[in-house]
């Protein structure tokens, strides 16, 4: 652990909209070089989901879908549209909790969550569109691509998190949580560890890819703020190999499913 005495998020401004194809990577760099920032060893990089599904172009539009009889007597159980309602469940392992106007299923990644992570929100439906945006395909392989490109075109070790937002079963509102990650212990393992009376810590695991990616939320708002992508600094922990996937739970130690 580093002697850090503060955490520094800097929202990077101006970003552009983002449209199918564009190069993720690339916006960053230029973002941090129009914010006057230079890289440092230990920095990390949180970028917002939903930049990163529309350069993939994960976009679905509902006006093509044709709902199967099941996504249509599921729909009419939770009150949603039967086509989106078909896109979910293509984008899901299971349905995990159903009720009126609520559809959380175990997404095909892993996660479990409202609509397996489908989305309307901040999506232009102009010219008759009526879209909604899936996840990305490979949130951790995408960190990792996004992080090995930034080391070799400019010589700095960085994290890379691509974050959500998520309900939570027990709580309300949404908080920021990390996809996918990269280039740091997305689960910290403090096991062994002495508190502050010298006693070993027997079970104390940190979900540390999703304190930052909530930190880094509260800058990027879920509005038209329009800040994907913010800068952290002062991470207190160093930068070693790990993966948001390291945060799920398996089925067999879930006690609420």
């Amino acid at each position: 652990m580093t002697a850090m005495e503060r955490l520094v998020l800097t929202a990077l401004l101006d970003i552009p909209s983002v449209s199918p194809g564009d190069d993720i990577t690339l916006i960053v760099e230029t973002a941090l070089d129009r914010s006057e920032i230079v890289l440092e060893p230990g920095d990390v990089i949180v970028i917002t989901q939903k930049i990163v599904s529309k350069a993939e172009d994960r976009y679905v539009d509902l006006e093509k879908v044709i709902p199967s009889e099941y996504a249509r007597c599921l729909a009419d159980e939770v009150e949603k549209d039967p086509r989106l309602v078909e896109v979910i469940l293509s984008e899901s392992t299971d349905v995990v909790r159903k009720s009126t106007g609520i559809l959380v299923t175990e997404h095909r990644l892993g996660f479990v969550l409202a609509n397996a992570g489908v989305d309307s929100s901040n999506i232009d439906q102009s010219e008759g569109h009526s879209r909604v945006l899936l996840l990305p395909t490979d949130p951790d392989k995408i960190c990792g691509e996004i992080r090995n490109r930034i080391e070799t075109e400019t010589g700095v070790c960085v994290g890379i998190i691509i974050n959500d937002s998520h309900g939570r079963a027990w709580r309300n509102g949404t908080v920021g949580v990390a996809l996918g990650s990269a280039g740091l212990p997305a689960l910290l393992d403090l096991r062994g560890r002495p508190d502050i009376f010298g006693t070993d810590l027997k079970i104390t695991q940190i979900g540390l890819a999703d304190e930052i990616a909530a930190a880094a939320s509260v800058l990027m708002g879920q509005g038209d703020e329009m800040r994907p992508v913010v800068h952290v600094r002062g991470v207190p922990y160093p930068l070693s190999t790990g993966k948001a996937s390291d945060l799920l739970r398996n089925k067999q130690e879930d006690l609420f499913r």
